[in-house]
């Protein structure tokens, strides 16, 4: 992968957590919402964003649609920090890999008592 796509693609995902932490009210979005990456096609139109929600309070359908549905003004958002010729469409996939590590460590501790 060019080096040019690598920055890109972090630029987009920092932008997009960023917007995330700070900048939506949606309460279907849960406290602890993190980014963990995102990847743009290689001609800039389409990106995939994989968040992962760590709180367990909130529903991961209800985040990913709230997400979904802010998609527009996190798109804009992205265009205005990120110098790019096309704004890609974001597509957000929920990613539970941290959760799930974050419950067989606790399983592990457990074991371990």
């Amino acid at each position: 992968m060019k080096t040019r796509h690598i920055r890109i693609n972090d630029a987009v995902a920092r932008t997009a957590a960023d917007v995330i932490r700070s900048e939506l009210s949606d309460p279907r979005i849960g406290t602890v919402v993190s980014v963990i990456r995102a990847e743009v096609t290689a001609d800039l139109k389409f990106c995939k964003i994989w968040v992962s929600i760590l709180d367990g309070q909130g529903n991961p359908d209800e985040t990913m649609q709230a997400l979904t549905k802010a998609s527009g003004f996190i798109r804009r958002r992205v265009a205005e920090v990120v110098n790019l010729r096309h704004t890609p469409e974001l597509t957000f996939i929920y990613d539970d890999s941290i959760a799930y590590g974050m419950r067989m460590r606790k399983l592990i501790d457990e074991a371990n008592k």
